[in-house]
């Protein structure tokens, strides 16, 4: 028995530290605050199920039932109060990590920085369990069921409801999270109502109008679709605890919302229709690379909203999305740097520096943005979501949100279909002075 106690102690840090890691630097995703989750033959010391923000009466109820065990010893001993679930609190990681190192036979089961729901020893003997925990201090509190005996595989059926009362009525949405229906909504009014100026502004440019400005529209037409799933998706959680089939358009309308964007990016990038009406080769093969990336992204977002972190396997699933991502947003600027660099070259040779420096200077500012953009939504909203108490949760999604749609009102005010003019007089002093510029600039090079 010490030497599994041993085991078990040289475990916890190592488990507790990532579950810290998943609690805090993952972001939260509004999923269905009703879950069955079965867990098949597992002997990991805590398992995470939920995270949640309470307020002043927030209730927990669980359900277990087909609980069963096995044991990888022959001459082991299942111990039923040393396993069971229990709510923590994120402040509490540390305390508990500390009680581990000085505790002898420490358990986090019986730990004091807990709050206990039931151990095995509350069973039934159909090995089934019922019950409500009521939250009186109001914080964020994660789920967990704890083992402290990993030398025992556990399987179970867990059926969990996580609430606040708001009134006389259920609301399956975290304090911090009860905005978002709202703010979702308000989204989609914002980019329905940019996506008619584009439908409008294309209408008095139609003679200049180029199949990007088509793709881009079809991009706002997906956003929008996504934010008004994602309202609705938001709502009947809130009031029900299950989305109701929302959640999948949600992720149809956002599979194609994210191969759009990355796509229009790639596309301007290489100045498609604004410099070239062709695709070079490395650059069709740079989207073969990224449209592919971009299913395999959207298949792991799907797992990792539907199943969550109680699984085996979603830890996985995160660390695959955050590469593809990692990876599709550093393809994005060679199609950029290529541009700049031919028509820095193209100068040479045309006669034309002052328009290809006003082209250059766009495609250089476009750069600039593409970098803040995909910075600040993958960077700097996580860590406002680690920094931010739970009950202003949204303001991270509304940053998120917010930072998007700027991004959008540049690149679609600066390459929106506009009549072309390429006659402008240019005196010799101006062409001579852009000349210039362009023969002193090395930025960008590869």
């Amino acid at each position: 028995m010490k030497i599994h106690r041993l085991f078990y102690h040289r475990l916890f840090v190592p488990v507790t530290t990532f579950l810290i890691i998943i609690t805090i630097c993952i972001p939260n995703r509004v999923v269905c605050e009703i879950k069955d989750v079965r867990i098949e033959d597992d002997s990991r010391p805590m398992i995470l199920f939920e995270r949640f923000g309470f307020d002043q009466d927030g209730h927990v109820d669980l359900g277990i039932k087909r609980v069963s065990w096995k044991s990888k010893v022959s001459d082991a001993q299942l111990v039923p109060s040393s396993m069971g679930f229990f709510l923590l609190r994120e402040t509490s990681y540390s305390r508990i990590i500390n009680e581990s190192e000085y505790s002898e036979n420490f358990c986090v089961v019986s730990s004091h920085y807990v709050k206990r729901i039931f151990t095995f020893e509350d069973l039934t003997l159909k090995t089934t369990y019922e019950g409500t925990q009521e939250i009186d201090d109001p914080d964020e509190y994660s789920l967990v069921f704890g083992n402290c005996q990993p030398e025992f595989a556990i399987s179970m059926d867990v059926h969990t409801e996580m609430y606040n009362i708001e009134g006389d009525k259920k609301d399956f949405l975290p304090a911090g999270q009860t905005q978002l229906p709202s703010l979702y909504f308000l989204f989609f009014l914002v980019y329905f109502c940019f996506f008619a100026s584009w439908v409008h502004a294309c209408y008095k440019q139609r003679e200049t109008v180029d199949k990007i400005h088509v793709i881009m529209g079809a991009l706002l037409v997906f956003k929008a679709a996504k934010m008004i799933c994602a309202s609705e998706d938001t709502f009947f959680v809130k009031r029900t605890g299950t989305p109701h089939g929302w959640d999948i358009a949600f992720y149809v309308f956002g599979f194609f919302k994210g191969i759009t964007m990355f796509t229009v990016i790639i596309l301007i990038g290489t100045g498609w229709s604004f410099i070239k009406p062709y695709l070079q080769e490395r650059e069709k093969n740079l989207l073969m690379l990224v449209i592919p990336l971009q299913v395999v992204e959207n298949i792991a977002s799907v797992v990792i909203g539907e199943t969550g972190p109680a699984k085996k396997d979603w830890l996985t699933w995160n660390q695959l999305f955050l590469l593809i991502d990692v990876i599709c947003c550093c393809a994005v600027f060679f199609p950029i740097i290529w541009s700049i660099r031919s028509l820095r070259e193209a100068s040479k040779t045309d006669g034309k520096a002052a328009r290809n420096l006003a082209k250059l200077n766009l495609f250089k500012q476009f750069y600039v943005v593409v970098v803040v953009y995909l910075y600040f939504t993958r960077i700097i909203v996580s860590a406002i979501t680690a920094v931010v108490t739970y009950r202003y949760r949204w303001i991270s999604p509304a940053a998120a949100e917010v930072a998007s749609l700027v991004f959008y009102v540049f690149v679609f005010y600066n390459f929106q279909p506009i009549e072309r003019n390429p006659y402008f007089a240019i005196d010799e002093d101006e062409e001579a002075a852009a000349a210039k510029i362009l023969e002193d600039d090395n930025s960008f090079e590869l």
